[in-house]
């Protein structure tokens, strides 16, 4: 089974002092044991590198650190998904569309990767704005 990764869910586990850290790291024990497939959008990457190297973690991490991080564990055990320049064009029309501003797009970019990937369940700490964002996906958000 594929289960979608939200980035908050990759900072969670990652920083051990993270309000979320305990589920996050529990549902990681879950994909392992269940063999499930971690998928990410490749967009996602990006936010996990800007906001551990960015954001006031005390220590935070540095670039380096960071970039270890990302490729032992999520580039060597995630699937990534990989949006198109038809796939930006949807997200960005659709979004107009419906007159969503600001940061809402990202939430969209990774609703659409996990549609794309076919994800069974989508995990995230930020339930009630992806539910906004995807009301056909309301059964398969969920926070850890």
């Amino acid at each position: 089974m594929k289960v979608y990764i939200d980035t908050n869910i990759v900072v969670a586990d990652t920083v051990k002092n993270h309000v979320h850290h305990a589920n996050a790291a529990s549902l990681f024990r879950q994909i392992q044991l269940r063999q499930w497939t971690p998928v990410i959008s490749a967009h996602g990457l990006a936010e996990i590198y800007s906001v551990l190297t960015g954001a006031p973690y005390k220590p935070r991490p540095t670039p380096a650190a960071v970039g270890q991080m990302i490729e032992e564990n999520v580039l060597q055990s995630f699937e990534i998904e990989a949006l198109t320049r038809s796939d930006y064009k949807k997200i960005i029309q659709e979004c107009a569309a419906l007159g969503w501003t600001g940061g809402r797009i990202y939430d969209a970019i990774h609703l659409h990767a996990a549609r794309k990937a076919q994800c069974s369940r989508i995990y995230t700490f930020d339930i009630q704005d992806f539910r906004q964002v995807a009301p056909d996906l309301l059964d398969r958000i969920m926070a850890p």
